[in-house]
């Protein structure tokens, strides 16, 4: 628990250090987009509120299990009229008697015996601290997945930019090449042409391109709670932990906040059914204190009267029938800890059937990327040689198109392949709480 503490506590205080992300131009780096999102995240602060409330109720004595002291003072001044007639025959009546009565009273009470309910209280109370970390932690860990995310969508989308450039200076080359041919009369309008429309197709889908990076660009920045309009500047690529094994994060599960949530509210549950049963056994108070009183008249039989002094007693509460109420409560209370135990059971399986599928996805992702870096480079050299050859009049510029093709599609299928398989780690580590660690 320790461990999940210090580890919320790092990510707060190192985003709290962190300078606003404004103004122009502005390199980001990963960490850089986590730690301001966690500065800015409303939902964070409004989960940290709810912690800080949680430990400051976590209290032996919002469980009852502290004394007690109050005290009370009156004065009160009262005009009455007396009329009284004593044993001895005398008779006393008089009108506007005054009378001033003091009463000052100190007590102090201590809870001996309530069939043990302020221990499973403050035992509840623990909990509730616990689940408010992990819930905090949680969120944590599910805020910096989602950034994570967006941050490698858009070196995804740059990445695709940088196919495009590529493939935009050998369109370029292209047309130098018909241009001179052409010159020379080995080319004719056609090939020429074409290359032209090759070249502003390619123009056209880079600048669409840049659009989709601006939105990515500015779907990160809302979800930093910077200006929209900031100029991001992220310089990264996509590299893929492949040292994930499926043991160790299907054992982690124990770990994972949201199961360990369940299981403090199993707990919590569990001490709500103690507090409730303990409603039938008696309760047991100590109290002590000190009372003075003082009554002073004008008339009648006593005329001033004073008294003041320690008092110490127990007293003793039994319940003896309260209309079923508490037999009804401790079986809502067993039903919601039953109820507990079966979404602890139901998450625990939701998540190994996501485990596995995501695990299925990282590994498989990974090896076809493998597999697609070699054809990435291959239709490089492809490219390389269909030019040569095509300066040599020995391809058709069908074929050196067809080439180039190759290369756009192989580009963009290993970066789409490598951006799945991080989603797909970003995710294990989520689930096994090791984001960020």
């Amino acid at each position: 628990m320790n461990l999940i503490k210090n580890n919320i506590q790092h990510w707060i205080k190192y985003s709290l250090i962190l300078l606003p992300f404004l103004g122009s131009a502005q390199r980001l780096s990963l960490q850089d987009a986590i730690n301001l999102t966690l500065k800015k995240n409303y939902e964070i602060q409004i989960t940290k509120n709810s912690l800080d409330i949680a430990t400051i109720n976590n209290d032996l004595g919002i469980a009852g299990g502290l004394p007690t002291v109050s005290g009370t003072a009156s004065n009160q001044e009262s005009v009455t009229n007396l009329n009284q007639t004593l044993n001895t025959g005398s008779q006393i009546s008089k009108t506007g008697v005054g009378t001033n009565t003091t009463a000052v009273n100190v007590t102090g009470s201590m809870l001996l015996y309530n069939g043990y309910r302020v221990v499973a209280t403050k035992k509840r109370l623990e909990a509730l601290e616990q689940q408010s970390q992990q819930q905090l932690n949680s969120l944590i860990q599910s805020t910096i997945a989602l950034v994570t995310d967006k941050y490698y969508d858009i070196v995804r989308q740059q990445s695709y930019m940088k196919t495009l450039q590529q493939s935009i200076d050998l369109s370029k080359q292209q047309l130098d090449i018909i241009t001179t041919k052409k010159d020379i009369g080995v080319a004719n309008n056609a090939d020429l042409f074409q290359a032209q429309i090759d070249l502003n197709t390619r123009l056209q889908d880079y600048t669409s391109q840049e659009l989709v990076v601006r939105n990515a660009k500015t779907d990160l920045s809302t979800i930093m709670g910077v200006s929209s309009d900031s100029n991001i500047i992220i310089s990264d690529s996509i590299i893929v932990d492949k040292n994930l094994l499926l043991a160790p994060i299907l054992d982690s599960l124990k770990k994972n906040p949201d199961i360990v949530s369940v299981e403090k509210q199993i707990f919590i549950n569990q001490q709500i059914e103690k507090e409730t049963s303990a409603q039938r056994y008696p309760s047991l108070r100590a109290n002590t204190g000190l009372n003075y009183g003082r009554t002073q008249s004008d008339a009648g039989q006593t005329l001033f009267n004073q008294s003041y002094g320690p008092f110490l007693g127990l007293s003793l509460s039994v319940p003896i029938y309260n209309a079923g109420i508490t037999k009804r409560q401790e079986r809502i209370a067993s039903i919601n800890t039953k109820s507990a135990k079966l979404q602890k059971d139901s998450l625990i399986n939701s998540y190994q059937s996501g485990i596995m599928k995501v695990y299925q996805s990282y590994v498989t992702n990974i090896k076809q990327a493998e597999k697609q870096l070699i054809n990435y480079n291959l239709s490089a050299q492809l490219v390389d040689l269909s030019l040569q050859r095509y300066k040599l009049a020995q391809a058709t510029i069908i074929e050196l198109r067809e080439a180039q093709k190759s290369y756009e599609d192989a580009g963009y299928r290993l970066v789409n392949l490598l951006f799945a398989a991080k989603v797909a780690e970003i995710e294990l580590k989520r689930i096994s709480n090791s984001l960020g660690l």
